[in-house]
């Protein structure tokens, strides 16, 4: 009899628990050998089912345990021997294949059958006892059983079950049920292993991989398995082949029964019929091996191979040794039947030329696993002791996804995690936990190979490498002293069972159940120790009634699945998870352990938890333990720093020492200056039970040790601020427990370290002070005093904001910007806060008091309360300008310009061009440099030599900083025509205004020209004063109404003057451009003019007005332009008169006719 913790709960591992996985003991002490002395029996594969387990092993037997409960309702189960079934086998294979013992048990629950392929001979039982059934019949030679479809999943309604059966000839499809009934044969010889999706199933023989059609009988071969495998190579990235048997061929008995295999044909089939070629892909995973491929050969030539007992692929003389004609043997039925009709199958054609090669010795093993329902992965490599590497393929033989690498190629592989194992019979339930592979393998350390399981994610690229799962730590699961040494050189196997079972971890729920944290202390250091005794007493009860809930609650938490199975020598065990809480407790405490009595390196402890940010709770032990990690990690940095000295605080612990929402009555219970500020409440504090031995053994020794002088410095107590100032940020979480107590506690605690650091004269953090002044306080009255005291006046004003008092917010800044001492100087931008403050209140008279005094100190922010469309009190415009003449007169020109400027209300133009002419003029009256900037700037425009912008954008590209500058633009824009024809102002008055500077002001004096039609004035201005030729010839297009300001949009038609005035100012412009200075520019400017512009003239005028010296050259175009235009008019008019006379014809015609119709009539007097 022999103990199995799978079904109940796991005995309590003392191995490290830091890895992604560990092992669980199942089965020990497995009696292999009947006699019990031969040692060199070892166990090949393993199945479990609802509490049968199966072990076959390399002598030929298997072993079925059957479970019973144990002594105890929550003990283990046992396993029981119940029988040791021989299987039976033919002699001849017995003595032809190298691979000895059972090879598979394949497991069909459904059809209540099990197929045991046992020195490749293949029988047939019925479950659970192995009974033999189907008639004790065997099938002979037989290399591989298994290719359910994977895509069929727990169909509890099914009555039969699709096989694939490999003989060293051929392969069957076969439906088992009651009996076994033939579907197909497939020629591919000597398949090793097989796994199937649907209608596609990944195979291999000893060289190499191939994916099937089983439905339209078609193949493409992938890739070797061993890269030095040179026979394999010709059959690489063909088109695919059609594996059926040859039509009409002639059926052959011979005494065995058997059928030749089917000639492979070139020939495309209807079905899956893509070429792949896999040949790039290859090349790539040959060159990075291709440092090891030279001495691998010579490695190869140097020693003899052989499969160690329970491969599944036989020796490369066992699968060459049949011949092309040999005979396939056959299972017969009931009657007596065979299971397909005896045809006859013609050698394979690849076989054949495959033997005519030099043969490499196939020295790998494939591997076939399918994660996904469209994918397979495989591995290749080049030598056991190399490095190996798995390849994804889907099911038209594309590589996909990135490749794995294995330490060395893998013995075994399985997958755990949103995939299957080739072992499994039936397909896993939906499971969306992460992808791991599993990998059998021995890698080499200093003291030679070490057998072990290589673990990695093969469904994301983490970047996080391989774990290494060693089967050879004793504590992990009972391995006797003697089978040590079996170890280090044993064959580590590992596989899938059929079904899931149920691992506990009864520690999780130890760790993470709650228990009341004990707030008493014997030293009489807290000042309510009497009042908290009788509290304890009145809650013992409670207490007793909440360690039992939490018992029943945590007991069916820390539950793992898992099926898979790992064995060496004569030991079973479970490969499962390991629980989150309890890998990263373990890390926690290695480290802790590692540093011993010193200061912990809070870098390993950062480390952890940043990688438990990154961890999500997928069910609620998860959640629990993840939140008791936290927790622990807290309270260990939290007592790490109250030991150290205060400037040896880093502030990433700080950082991570409030991410553990541990409940801060805790941490505060280790400070003596807290202690009276804990609030316990009628059910005390629950905190998990991890933690209570952690609080209770460190507490006493510091508040004995340190004392209330070392709990009070000023870094310690920032970092109690910090803790307490988050928590405080969590009012109002439903989900806190005791609310009402924790946050009491919080405020409390808060108030007191704030306080004894102002006394102490350390400056408190602004953060910190904000965030208690923001929200609300229970001793209001005392902060403002506070406050006022220290003359922290914007935080007194935080806290008025924090109670609504608008007023007395507003009196405070207004104290601040006047000058009245603020110690902290944070409210540097006064202004703007008061600024933005206003908008937000309700109060008119408030509104209009502050908001006029603050535009008395800054125009433009006063300006911006009362035009904010956000604002809560809006005034009318003439409201405001009256407030603001009469409480903030700078404010009024800011406030015209958003009105005009802004909301395009020209009503106030006339009040802004006058503010502007205000600023302008006295600037230029009394300061004679700005006069002399404006006369240089004309002289500087007309230097310029076209093409060259227009005067205004070059005044605004060289804008001086000064705002008389500012006002003349504005000035401009306003005078030129910006707001439309529409908007007009007293031309009068400004040029009565501007008369004495009029040689300064010359663009304002030809906009007033313009207005007042004075157009040649206008345009001699702009040609000979500015120089300014493309501004004037916009002139002549507008009329002056739309010059010197920005245009947006099209012109208004109407401002536009009709073509014969646009003719009259374009021959002013002409005559101008005539009288220019400058010869080469007279001759540029009226050339481009009349090449432009040539419509609007007449060609007497103008070779009329151009002097006789001039070259006739230089009016060529325009001349040219005008004569065909004067001809295009002559015939446009021949035209008119033709069409005319044509009509007067007609019309006369129309009249004779009218009067023929009427007839004569005489009129008598």
């Amino acid at each position: 009899m022999t103990s199995m913790d799978a079904a109940g709960t796991s005995r309590p591992p003392n191995a490290s628990l830091t890895g992604s996985y560990v092992l669980r003991h199942l089965l020990d002490n497995i009696p292999l050998s009947a006699e019990g002395n031969d040692e060199s029996i070892e166990i090949t594969c393993v199945e479990f089912w609802e509490g049968n387990l199966y072990i076959g092993t390399s002598a030929g037997e298997i072993l079925h345990f059957f479970s019973i409960p144990g002594e105890t309702q929550d003990g283990p189960a046992e396993l029981i021997l119940a029988s040791r079934l021989q299987p039976l086998s033919s002699p001849a294979s017995s003595t032809s294949q190298a691979v000895r013992g059972v090879q598979q048990i394949l497991l069909l629950p459904r059809v209540n059958k099990a197929c045991i392929l046992c020195n490749s001979t293949l029988t047939f039982y019925s479950l659970p006892e192995l009974t033999p059934a189907m008639n004790n019949q065997r099938l002979s030679n037989c290399t591989w059983v298994g290719g359910l479809d994977l895509n069929l999943g727990n169909n509890a309604g099914a009555t039969e079950e699709i096989v694939m059966i490999c003989l060293q000839d051929i392969m069957r499809l076969v439906r088992i049920s009651e009996r076994a009934k033939g579907l197909k044969v497939i020629e591919y010889p000597g398949c090793l292993i097989s796994a199937r999706r649907g209608r596609f199933a990944c195979v291999a023989d000893s060289h190499s991989y191939a994916l099937l059609d089983v439905e339209n009988q078609q193949k493409i071969p992938l890739f070797p398995i061993s890269s030095l495998d040179e026979g394999s190579g010709p059959s690489l990235g063909g088109s695919p082949e059609d594996n059926s048997p040859t039509p009409g061929s002639r059926t052959a008995r011979s005494s065995s029964s058997a059928h030749r295999p089917a000639h492979l044909s070139g020939s495309e089939g209807p079905g899956h019929n893509r070429s792949t070629s896999l040949g790039t892909f290859m090349e790539s995973i040959a060159s990075r091996q291709g440092n090891s491929r030279s001495r691998s050969r010579e490695r190869l030539s140097q020693r003899n191979i052989e499969s160690g007992p329970g491969t599944l692929a036989p020796t490369p003389t066992s699968v060459q040794a049949h011949s092309p004609t040999r005979n396939a043997p056959q299972l017969d039925v009931a009657e007596g039947k065979s299971l397909t009709p005896n045809v006859h199958i013609p050698p394979r054609s690849d076989s054949l030329a495959r033997k005519k090669l030099p043969p490499i010795p196939a020295v790998l093993q494939p591997h076939i696993v399918s994660p996904v329902s469209t994918e397979f992965l495989l591995t290749t490599g080049t030598l056991p002791d190399e490095p190996g590497v798995g390849i994804f393929v889907n099911c038209d033989g594309d590589v996909v996804r990135g490749t794995l690498e294995f330490s060395q190629y893998p013995q075994a592989i399985v997958l755990d995690g949103g995939g299957r194992s080739m072992n499994d019979s039936q397909t896993l339930d939906e499971d969306d936990r992460d992808g791991y592979i599993l990998a059998s393998l021995k890698r080499l350390t200093t003291d030679g190979e070490e057998p072990g399981i290589e673990i990695q994610r093969w469904d994301v690229d983490t970047g996080e490498g391989r774990e290494w799962l060693a089967v050879n730590d004793g504590s992990s699961f009972s391995i006797a002293k003697n089978e040590t040494a079996k170890i280090n050189t044993a064959r580590v196997g590992i596989g899938v069972s059929h079904m899931t079972v149920d691992i506990t971890f009864a520690e999780v729920g130890k760790k993470i159940r709650a228990r009341r944290l004990n707030l008493l202390l014997k030293d009489g250091t807290n000042a309510d120790t009497q009042n908290k005794r009788h509290l304890a007493r009145v809650i013992e009860d409670w207490e007793v009634i909440m360690n039992k809930q939490e018992d029943e609650f945590t007991r069916r938490l820390g539950q793992e699945t898992t099926r898979v199975i790992v064995w060496t020598a004569a030991s079973l065990k479970w490969a499962v998870r390991n629980p989150q809480v309890l890998k990263f407790d373990a890390m926690l405490d290695s480290i802790t352990k590692v540093q011993g009595g010193s200061k912990l390196d809070h870098s390993h402890i950062i480390s952890m938890m940043e990688s438990i940010r990154h961890s999500e709770a997928k069910t609620e032990t998860e959640f629990l333990g993840l939140q008791y990690i936290r927790q622990k990690i807290s309270m260990i940095l939290f007592l790490d720093l109250f030991m150290i000295d205060a400037w040896a605080i880093d502030k990433a612990s700080e950082d991570h020492l409030l991410e553990g929402n541990l409940d801060p009555r805790v941490p505060l219970s280790m400070i003596p200056l807290l202690h009276s500020d804990i609030f316990e409440g009628p059910k005390g504090i629950w905190i998990h039970a991890g933690l209570i031995d952690l609080i209770e053994t460190r507490r006493a020794a510091l508040t004995g040790k340190h004392g209330p002088s070392h709990s009070t410095s000023n870094n310690f107590l920032n970092l109690i601020k910090q803790y307490l100032t988050v928590w405080r940020q969590r009012k109002g979480f439903g989900s806190i427990a005791d609310e009402a107590e924790v946050f009491s506690t919080v405020d409390a605690a808060l108030l007191h370290i704030l306080l004894h650091q102002d006394r102490t004269g350390h400056p408190v953090a602004k953060a910190e002070l904000y965030a208690i002044v923001d929200h609300e306080v229970a001793c209001f009255d005392r902060m403002v005093a506070l406050l006022e005291e220290y003359q922290r006046l914007y935080i007194l004003s935080r806290l008025y904001q924090s109670k609504r008092m608008s007023e007395k917010v507003l009196t405070t800044w207004k104290r601040i910007i006047e000058g009245e001492r603020d110690e902290g100087g944070e409210f540097t931008e006064g202004e703007n806060e008061v600024c933005i403050y206003l908008t937000r209140i309700k109060n008119a008279q408030l509104f209009e008091d502050y908001a006029t005094w603050l535009a008395s100190r800054n125009p433009t922010l006063g300006v911006q309360v009362f035009t904010d469309d956000n604002s809560r009190v809006r005034l009318p415009p003439n409201q405001v300008v009256q407030l603001l003449k009469l409480k903030a007169p700078d404010a009024v020109k800011v406030y015209l310009e958003h009105l005009v400027f802004g909301k395009k209300n020209v009503q106030y133009a006339n009040d802004l061009i006058s503010y502007y002419l205000d600023n302008v003029l006295a600037v230029l009256t009394s300061s004679g440099e700005a006069r002399s900037m404006l006369s240089q700037s004309y002289e500087s425009y007309r230097a310029l030599h076209p093409p060259k912008p227009t005067y205004r954008q070059f005044i605004i590209d060289n804008a001086v900083p000064d705002s008389w500058w500012h006002d003349r633009l504005r000035v401009l824009e306003l005078l030129g025509g910006s707001h439309g024809a529409g908007f007009s102002y007293d031309v009068s008055r400004i040029l009565e205004r501007i008369e004495p500077f009029e040689q300064d002001l010359v663009p304002e004096s030809i906009i007033l020209d313009g207005r007042q039609g004075r157009h040649q004035q206008a345009l001699r201005l702009l040609t000979h004063g500015l120089g300014d030729y493309h501004t004037a010839i916009n002139y002549c297009l507008l009329g002056g109404s739309s010059i010197f300001h920005p245009t947006s949009g099209p012109v208004d038609p109407q401002t536009i003057p009709s073509r014969e005035e646009q003719a009259i100012l374009f021959h002013h412009l002409f005559i101008e451009f005539l009288r220019i200075e400058d010869e080469n520019d007279r001759f540029e400017r009226t050339s481009e003019l009349l090449a432009r512009f040539g419509s609007w003239f007449d060609i007497a005028y103008v070779l009329e007005q151009i002097p006789d010296s001039w070259s006739v050259e230089l009016v060529s175009a325009f001349i040219v332009s005008a004569i065909r235009r004067l001809l295009a008019e002559k015939s446009e008019a021949m035209v008119a008169k033709a069409l005319s006379g044509a009509e007067n014809i007609r019309i006369s015609a129309d009249f004779a006719e009218k009067c023929e119709a009427f007839g004569a009539k005489i009129e008598t007097a």
